[in-house]
């Protein structure tokens, strides 16, 4: 059983195509994620948990709802970057942590160099990183996550490849994962296929 859900909406593929594109130059690719994730992370706190309020409105005094999750999002660097203004639009309380991970281009496996995350006991944390390749790094990060005491996590990326849904799912079977695509396979080189290529480099033209 996969932790997966894929977000088809039409305008999520429309945006994701256009990433896709080898051609699309930095400054579209950034505006791109942004919107893309405006999408995906709308979907990914559906389950958010709400209480009723009065309010005034010019007119009368009615019932309205606002959420009562204490959330926290907290970016892999240095791709899940671009994600993060998207997120903080969306929710402008949220709390910031951030998880550097670096992968080894001749082994694939991901290592640790920072790591600063808010409270996360008892809050809701979202987790972004924009390609879930092998799985290494988000499953570093989400135990890294878990030690420190989160009430629920929530994957959200761009792109999935298969061997790194089954890792999460195996390793994180709490977690939801959320994502616009779930691609064919990874490479020799451990990058997704058809995937968008280093989504890093791409988001600052590196």
């Amino acid at each position: 059983m996969s932790n997966l859900h894929v977000v088809d909406h039409p305008l999520a593929q429309h945006l994701l195509t256009q990433l896709r594109n080898k051609h699309t130059p930095p400054e579209v690719f950034r505006s791109l994620t942004r919107k893309l994730t405006t999408i995906l992370a709308i979907e990914a706190t559906r389950s958010l948990s709400v209480e009723s309020v009065a309010v005034e409105t010019p007119l009368e005094e009615t019932q309205g709802t606002v959420l009562s999750t204490r959330l926290v999002v907290v970016p892999i660097l240095r791709a899940g970057l671009g994600m993060l203004e998207a997120v903080v639009d969306l929710y402008p309380d949220v709390s910031v942590g951030y998880i550097g991970m670096e992968r080894d281009h001749a082994t694939a496996v991901a290592n640790s160099y920072y790591l600063k995350l808010p409270p996360v006991e008892g809050r809701t944390v979202l987790l972004i990183d924009p390609m879930l390749a092998t799985g290494g790094s988000v499953d570093q990060a989400l135990a890294a996550i878990r030690s420190r005491g989160a009430e629920a996590m929530i994957l959200v990326c761009i792109v999935a490849a298969p061997e790194g849904v089954e890792r999460i799912t195996k390793h994180h079977p709490d977690v939801p994962i959320y994502a616009a695509a779930l691609d064919r396979e990874l490479n020799p080189a451990k990058y997704i296929l058809p995937g968008i290529g280093d989504f890093g480099d791409r988001l600052y033209g590196t």
